[in-house]
């Protein structure tokens, strides 16, 4: 069972949703991520999604592309995030990290060397936005094999004969993402959220996880009453952007963020 499984599980069985933070690598120095890390940690999240920065990230929007932006100016090579978890790691050998980005850094370093360096570094899970699952299926074993789960994206779009391929590929949980466009950029509607998945739930038995629109504590536990887990991105990053001069007031800003998503989200298990 990998660490993601064994916490999705127990949170299960604890009627429990999981809180899922996206933050990007990097930003706004490498040197401070793994603070940032724990830093969710102690405000309660369950798995950490940590964005591997990139040049072109084609499904972001613009307060994630300007984090890539200021990790890249630091460096921020996809070795020096797995050093980052690598790091983390030491302290913390309990809470799930999950890498998300692109295709194009983890094919320059080659799909088996990845793996192997992700396997390493105390990686759980790999998200590669670009990646489809038509041509996932010699990459998706070489995760496996080392232990790392492939999560994959779905969308209201998506066909039931899709979210069937990307199931059979997929392990961990699915990110779906709760309207089309990119990260940002529109207001979450929780009903038709409910329905796609609930469907979604007819056809995999995998946790759905729910990204895009979840901004505070209301909208976290609108969207755990109707999914296994909330995923909050940018309104993190932005708050990362916001208070990066000062970094234990962003530690600050980030845990009044997440601790009442936190409560709202246990408060659904009462």
């Amino acid at each position: 069972m990998s660490r993601i499984e064994g916490v999705l599980q127990t949170l299960k069985g604890q009627g429990r949703k999981a809180l899922i933070p996206f933050i990007t690598a990097g930003d706004p120095h490498p040197d401070e991520t793994v603070g940032l890390m724990h830093t969710m940690v102690d405000a309660g999240v369950n798995i950490i999604e940590l964005g591997v920065p990139f040049s072109d990230p084609m499904a972001d929007g613009p307060v994630i592309q300007l984090a890539c932006e200021r990790a890249l100016k630091h460096s921020t090579s996809l070795r020096r995030v797995l050093a980052i978890v690598r790091e983390f790691r030491q302290t913390n050998d309990t809470t799930p990290v999950v890498l998300m980005g692109y295709l194009n850094p983890i094919e320059a370093m080659g799909y088996e060397a990845f793996a192997d360096a992700a396997a390493e570094a105390g990686v759980d899970g790999v998200l590669t936005v670009d990646l489809p699952p038509e041509e996932a299926g010699d990459v998706a074993p070489l995760f496996a094999e080392r232990g790392l789960d492939s999560i994959f994206l779905l969308a209201p779009t998506t066909t039931d004969e899709r979210i069937r391929a990307i199931a059979d590929h997929s392990s961990g949980y699915v990110y779906y993402v709760s309207f089309n466009g990119v990260t940002g950029a529109a207001k979450i509607n929780v009903e038709e959220v409910a329905a796609k998945v609930a469907h979604v739930h007819e056809l995999t038995a995998l946790p759905v996880a729910v990204g895009f629109g979840i901004r505070d504590a209301e909208t976290a536990a609108a969207v755990g009453r109707v999914s296994d887990g909330v995923i909050v991105g940018s309104v993190l990053v932005d708050t990362i952007a916001r208070n990066q001069a000062d970094i234990e007031e962003l530690k600050r800003a980030l845990t009044d963020l997440l601790n009442p998503m936190r409560e709202a989200l246990d408060s659904l298990a009462s």
